[in-house]
């Protein structure tokens, strides 16, 4: 079954006792194997997902903020000790070459000694890094992948991603503020993966974090709140919004309900609310029974 597996909800890098995780996702269509950032656990939650680490295909990062990327060497690195031994893409925004070939030199010594002692193939044969800015990223057995720079600022290279195949698509947010342009890029798709902030918690994130003003501006300029998503979902005429990378994620103040509540103000659709190893079906498929809608 083609299907979206939400590994990590949660935006920011912070991880707490018992919370969700940075943010991760999994696509499966079409026969592809893909994974869309790499935040911290997303190693893990590929395996609960039921996914074989050695079928890895390809891997997508949509900036270098740390809970995007944090986990991507650890990631292929695993899967090469789990016996990967095929080729693997990773497509990213200027810099992720950089971040893999000083991955590869930290790691020198074991690549090294298990190559010699496990007989195991060149990591560094099997990893294919490709830059990318925006527009068309891939075309290839009937998978086409485009890119759109976001508003994310200091980020200049933060890129939403639309992902086709087989009639089916959907569009990654990335993170960004408030887009209109992000409409006519999401237009139609089956399903719009849209990051989300609420306001209310802003002031307790804040206090909680210690960085004061400085994060509530950054969080002010650089991310989008749940209302905000559902205007480009509803501008799009998307099938389904999914809010995900949801700020805070992990207040016990907030619940489903008052994501449902903020986003129900501009979006009537079909809407699914974030959660680690949540599943949803794509193109009219049936989801696992782990997926909760609204």
């Amino acid at each position: 079954m083609d299907r979206l597996v939400l590994l990590g909800s949660k935006g920011g890098p912070a991880v707490r006792s018992g919370g969700p995780w940075p943010s991760s996702s999994l696509l499966e269509i079409g026969g592809r194997t893909i994974v869309v950032d790499c935040g911290l656990g997303v190693t893990r939650a590929l395996t609960d997902a039921g996914v074989s680490l050695n079928a890895l295909d390809l891997i997508f990062v949509t900036h270098l903020h740390s809970d995007h990327v944090l986990e991507l060497g650890p990631l292929i690195h695993t899967a090469w000790t789990a016996g990967l031994a095929t080729p693997v893409t990773v497509f990213g925004p200027p810099g992720t070459g950089y971040y893999w070939q000083c991955f590869c030199q930290a790691m020198e010594f074991d690549i090294e000694i298990r190559i010699i002692d496990e007989g195991r193939p060149d990591i560094r044969d099997l990893i294919t890094v490709e830059e990318f800015g925006e527009g068309a990223v891939l075309d290839e057995r009937g998978l086409t992948v485009a890119a759109l720079r976001v508003d994310h600022p200091p980020v200049t290279d933060c890129f939403a991603l639309r992902f086709e195949q087989s009639g089916k698509s959907v569009v990654f947010s990335a993170d960004t503020a408030f887009f209109p342009p992000l409409a006519e890029f999401a237009k139609a798709a089956d399903i719009l993966v849209h990051e989300a902030m609420l306001e209310e918690g802003v002031e307790r994130l804040v206090a909680r974090t210690g960085n004061g003003a400085r994060l509530r501006e950054h969080l002010l300029a650089s991310h989008s709140f749940a209302d905000e998503a559902g205007r480009i979902a509803s501008d799009a005429g998307v099938t389904r919004l999914v809010l995900n990378h949801l700020i805070p994620a992990d207040d016990p103040a907030i619940g489903e309900d008052d994501w449902i509540d903020a986003v129900r103000k501009t979006w009537s659709g079909d809407l699914t609310i974030a959660r680690d190893g949540l599943v949803v079906g794509l193109g009219g498929q049936k989801a696992a029974s782990g997926e909760e809608t609204a």
